[in-house]
């Protein structure tokens, strides 16, 4: 029986050795845990979530929606796993992190996946290897890649929002809401007068960051910027970001405050809440200080605080071939973040798709490209062209293609439309290739 070796079970390595080992193909993963740690890991499960613990929209007219649609259409075990472990987020995704890693770490076992500590530091090119290490990869294992490819890393700085503890908030001060109401209250959140906000956006702008000494040379993912560096942005950036009050009426006043602070559910017992958009730089101390003057969170008691990490990915179209194979290593995948996509499903249905295209190698087929008009082909086609300038990206309706009509539509008659044609390509994609 062919083995495949996957390096890394975070969601892209978990997702690739799932979609390998129901096909019946063996599978070693490797995973450094415990035996090396990274900065921002805290366990040693696989597809540990170490930022948010939402998925995002699951709304099938918002592109990340099409993609989990598209996902839970192929079997994915993150979706799956996700959809089990599912606690109230509105129109979102969002999930009890330890549930979701441990329905993850069961689908594994029970698909036979074999599961090593060991930190893989070299590359044996005439084995099939998936390579999903994630954005922490290790020094040693970064220059065998760096090897591989023949080009230099890329990187950007990504953060994590706080998580407080419910038991600790003041409820008579917050109001339990989704946004104009779509869902069960599953937030709550803390109302802002201008006062109050003119107030936190001056102690963001002045609190004292964690130096970052490389930080001139490289960029924030515009997806996951620091709080206090939007507040620098401009005094009224929050609220029309994360602290944006529309479609949240307070209770107590039946209008909408001047900004919200919301905390979204992070577990299925309602124990702990994480800050929406608060991903953050700032020191600890400072955390505690700024974040404790936001009405409800006097008396605040902190899981977990913000903190900052350095992320890595690799200039994919340079290397890359729409399967994720490295160019000249017929036997070499790359999966992840490490190839340029951003976000939880984003990587796992890179995972997916190096999976599915070393299960069509393995089996003398040819490489399984999906339609640029479905998600994930827009996404696989975003990281494997050629442009001037290559960032992560999330899943986007910008990166379909245009509409062969040439019709003039709004926003969301664009959105209906796209994803219109992306269910029937879709659909006459799986009737016509073997997976």
């Amino acid at each position: 029986m062919t083995d495949v070796l996957v390096v890394g079970a975070g969601l892209a390595g978990s997702e690739a050795s799932w979609q390998l080992a129901r096909r019946g193909i063996g599978v070693r993963l490797a995973e450094m845990r415990p035996v090396k740690r990274s900065p921002a890991h805290h366990t040693d499960r696989p597809a540990e979530l170490v930022c948010t613990n939402s998925f995002k929209s699951d709304v099938p007219e918002v592109a990340a929606g099409l993609l989990k649609e598209e996902m839970r259409a192929l079997g994915s075990l993150i979706l799956r796993a996700a959809d089990a472990a599912r606690v109230p987020s509105g129109q979102d995704l969002s999930v009890d992190r330890d549930a979701f890693a441990e329905h993850v770490a069961t689908g594994l076992a029970e698909a036979g996946v074999q599961r090593v500590a060991e930190e893989v530091t070299s590359v044996e090119t005439d084995r099939f290897t998936i390579l999903a290490s994630g954005p922490l990869t290790s020094d040693p294992l970064a220059q065998e890649i760096r090897r591989l490819t023949g080009v230099e890393h890329l990187h950007f700085f990504d953060a994590a929002a706080p998580i407080v503890h419910g038991d600790s908030l003041d409820r008579g001060l917050l109001f339990e809401a989704s946004r104009w109401d779509k869902g069960a209250g599953a937030y709550l959140n803390a109302p802002l007068d201008r006062e109050q906000y003119v107030a936190l956006v001056a102690a963001l702008v002045a609190g004292e960051q964690v130096e970052l000494h490389d930080f001139e040379t490289t960029g924030w993912f515009e997806g996951c910027i620091p709080i206090e560096e939007m507040a620098r942005r401009g005094p009224e950036t929050l609220r029309y970001g994360p602290l944006k009050p529309l479609g949240l009426d307070d209770p107590r006043t039946g209008r909408w405050p001047h900004a919200v602070v919301q905390l979204r559910r992070e577990d299925a017992a309602a124990s702990l809440y994480n800050l929406v958009g608060f991903q953050t730089n700032l020191r600890w101390p400072e955390q505690r200080r700024i974040f404790r003057t936001i009405p409800g969170l006097a008396k605040a008691e902190f899981e977990r605080l913000g903190v900052m990490h350095r992320n890595t990915y690799v200039s994919s179209p340079e290397v890359l071939e729409p399967s994720h194979r490295i160019r000249g290593h017929p036997k070499t995948w790359l999966a992840g973040q490490l190839v340029g996509v951003e976000g939880y499903l984003e990587s796992a249905m890179s995972g997916m798709v190096a999976a599915l295209n070393v299960a069509a190698a393995v089996a003398g087929r040819a490489d399984v490209v999906f339609p640029d008009d479905t998600a994930i082909g827009s996404l696989v086609r975003y990281i494997t062209t050629p442009q001037k300038t290559f960032a992560p990206m999330n899943a986007t309706w910008g990166l379909f293609p245009p509409l062969a009509d040439g019709k003039r539509r709004d926003k969301k008659e664009r959105a209906r439309a796209n994803l219109a044609r992306a269910r029937q390509s879709l659909a006459g994609f799986l009737g016509a290739v073997a997976l």
